[in-house]
């Protein structure tokens, strides 16, 4: 099961996880404000404390860049989680704005 390691402040983390929740994706959620092991881990892992960052150990696959996540978990995971995700694109929006995932 991949990890994600997040903020719950962060925008760019709820645009993730609001993709996590419409493609029905079962992720490993680390919050590195409130656990610092899981912020020592996510140096270690990535050397930034940036977030998001995605770890699939199982594909070892490590990334940081919410569309950069977003497309991974749409193309590895939204068919297997048995979701019509695959088949039409989920809007996400975050404060109001269209984001990429509206975009044309």
């Amino acid at each position: 099961m991949p990890t994600l390691y997040h903020k719950p402040s962060c925008p760019f983390c709820q645009r993730v996880l609001q993709m996590v929740d419409n493609l029905n994706v079962e992720l490993e959620l680390k919050d590195v404000s409130e656990d610092e092991a899981a912020l020592a881990e996510l140096l270690e892992k990535g050397g930034e404390k940036q977030v998001p960052f995605l770890v699939d150990a199982e594909k070892n696959v490590s990334m940081y860049e919410s569309s950069d996540i977003i497309e991974y978990l749409r193309e590895n995971y939204a068919n297997t989680a048995g979701s019509a995700a695959e088949t039409s694109k989920p809007r996400v929006h975050v404060g109001g704005s269209v984001c990429e995932s509206c975009e044309g």
